[in-house]
């Protein structure tokens, strides 16, 4: 079986695909001082609870945007599943063109995404990834990553707006009924999530428009997606695992060499 493992700001997503199928997912947090030994003792504890076994793994791929931590899941990989595992990064076949400035820059996780996402839902798309930062790209029907662009994700957005003023309380990220609220916490929510939902609409429009293709299908993924998906009408389609399948379809195009 294969294990993916997307490395996010946050949150670590691992999944373990039998072929095409996903047979588990599990959520780990990001945290930059855990040894391998404590990365390893809590996938296996994950894996034996699910009935699994590490040596039912015969390869490993990850996507990372903490490159601080690679080292650490390598080392962890090598140790507890005996797999010297794959990463995304420069020179890895990924059935797609990248037309960007330095594809070295571009963040793994996008490139995942642009992947499942051409590959799920083309033939050409746009896809929104609602994580720590918020993350639009581009695929045309060529099958060409054409870049997109990134906005600050809401929970940084919240923790910025309450940390830079004196007054203001935090407060939970839930939509409100109404625009026009009547309270500071829910005048904070409104502004921030329908402001989102706005420049979700903006931002699509804007992209389908520059991309002279209207019928463009658009995906949504990360932890907030359902938040704002709900209120737009410019998302097709929710797919809270695209990366990992993104993981899993470049793994395929790599394992022979």
């Amino acid at each position: 079986m294969l294990l993916t493992m997307d490395i996010g700001n946050s949150n670590i997503k691992v999944a373990l695909f039998d072929g095409a199928e996903m047979k588990n997912y599990w959520r780990v947090s990001t945290n930059r001082s855990y040894s391998s030994d404590e990365y390893g003792i809590i996938l296996d504890g994950m894996f034996r609870h699910a009935g699994r076994e590490p040596a039912e793994v015969s390869g490993i791929i990850v996507s990372s945007v903490v490159p601080t931590i690679n080292f650490t899941i390598d080392h962890m990989c090598r140790e507890y599943f005996k797999r010297t595992p794959m990463f995304v990064g420069p020179g890895i076949k990924t059935g797609i063109n990248i037309l960007y400035e330095s594809p070295r820059d571009l963040g793994a996780d996008r490139i995942c995404n642009a992947v499942a996402a051409y590959h799920h839902y083309g033939p050409s798309c746009i896809f929104i990834d609602f994580g720590s930062a918020t993350s639009f790209g581009v695929v045309d029907r060529k099958g060409t990553f054409l870049g997109g662009c990134i906005c600050p994700g809401m929970k940084l957005a919240s923790e910025a707006l309450v940390s830079g003023t004196s007054k203001l309380p935090h407060f939970e990220l839930v939509m409100p009924e109404r625009v026009i609220a009547n309270s500071t916490v829910t005048n904070l929510q409104s502004g921030l999530l329908y402001g989102y939902v706005g420049q979700v609409n903006y931002l699509v429009e804007r992209m389908k428009e520059e991309l002279g293709d209207p019928d463009v299908r658009v995906v949504a993924t990360g932890g907030l997606a359902l938040l704002i998906a709900g209120r737009t009408k410019n998302i097709d389609r929710l797919d809270g695992l695209l990366t990992l399948k993104g993981l899993r379809i470049i793994y395929e195009k790599n394992k022979a060499e």
